[in-house]
């Protein structure tokens, strides 16, 4: 035993508990603040990566059809909105216009987000400090942003190309839209895609899983159905807010098709801004947040029960592997 343990068991007691005392103070001082919500992931089960990977498809793939044919009329509305320059009238026809060719593409697009956003969080929530697990979910869902943008951008052109008049079915879009612009017309405004998406995705999915941490930390028991819906509406409807801007600059240079009235991103926004003033960058700015929070109430409230359908029917061993 060293000298340490040997003057400790030297001095009173009334000594040991001043020295108890002075230590516990010391604890407190230098423990680390957290300013985010913590998670400890490293006390699971061997990350199962294929597993992981198979109930994001599922589940992103399942939230994905359900919330986009729930709410497109909604969509469809704000991208009339958008679209239209100075006081032009809003159409409310067709409504469902594209949907069918739309959800072609929803469903890969929001089983490969899923299915390349849960793996990444859980990886990044093993290999970061506790405290830092905001950024594990700003990166992975950046990460899953980018990964869906490669079906996400041309099914978005087809859709609001549709959505505005232009075409009639999707085959036709397809076909049209690479006939004439080439195959980049199919990705046009990736660019402003990416700068809408990739912040929003990042955003709301963070906001909707540091809520759920603090939330299940507060309530010290796992949400139900209705919770992890309200939560989700309300990461979606305020990042919906604030990608609004982008959102008006992405409809413009997907819509312009062969026109070209816009050179690009910047250029959109001047001529915007100088044409129509600076309040069109914030048109649909109501259908938008109304479609995203009730959105993000659906996708997250189907998203959390397809992964907890998908959980109990695990093999009884591998349950304890989900976050």
């Amino acid at each position: 035993m060293g000298p340490f343990t040997l003057a400790i068991h030297a001095k009173s007691s009334g000594g040991i508990s001043a020295d108890a005392s002075n230590r516990k103070m010391q604890d407190l001082q230098l423990e680390p603040k957290k300013f985010f919500s913590s998670v400890n992931a490293r006390d699971e089960n061997p990350f199962d990566f294929l597993r992981i990977l198979f109930e994001g498809v599922i589940a992103g793939g399942t939230a994905g059809v359900v919330v986009e044919t729930a709410l497109y009329p909604i969509d469809t509305i704000k991208t009339r909105l958008q679209a239209a320059r100075g006081g032009g009238k809003i159409i409310l026809k067709g409504l469902y216009s594209g949907l069918a060719g739309n959800l072609a593409g929803v469903l890969p697009a929001s089983a490969v987000f899923v299915g390349v956003y849960e793996p990444a969080k859980q990886q990044l929530l093993r290999n970061l400090p506790e405290n830092l697990s905001a950024v594990a979910h700003l990166t992975a869902g950046a990460l899953g942003g980018i990964a869906a943008s490669f079906i996400r951008v041309p099914t978005e052109v087809v859709k609001q190309r549709m959505q505005t008049g232009q075409f009639t079915s999707a085959p036709d879009a397809v076909r049209l839209i690479a006939s004439k612009e080439g195959f980049k017309g199919l990705y046009a405004g990736y660019g402003s895609f990416l700068l809408r998406d990739l912040p929003f995705d990042a955003i709301q999915f963070c906001l909707y899983e540091q809520l759920r941490i603090g939330y299940k930390l507060a309530a010290k028991r796992d949400l139900n159905d209705p919770e992890n819906a309200i939560i989700g509406a309300f990461a979606g409807a305020l990042t919906g807010a604030i990608t609004t801007p982008l959102d008006v600059i992405k409809t413009r240079l997907m819509v312009q098709g062969s026109a070209n009235q816009y050179k690009g991103i910047f250029d959109c926004v001047q001529t915007i801004v100088r044409e129509e003033g600076p309040s069109a960058l914030l048109k649909g700015v109501g259908p938008r947040v109304l479609w995203i929070g009730i959105g993000g109430s659906i996708f997250f409230g189907v998203l959390e029960r397809t992964k907890r359908f998908l959980v109990e029917r695990r093999p009884n061993d591998q349950r304890s592997l989900r976050k």
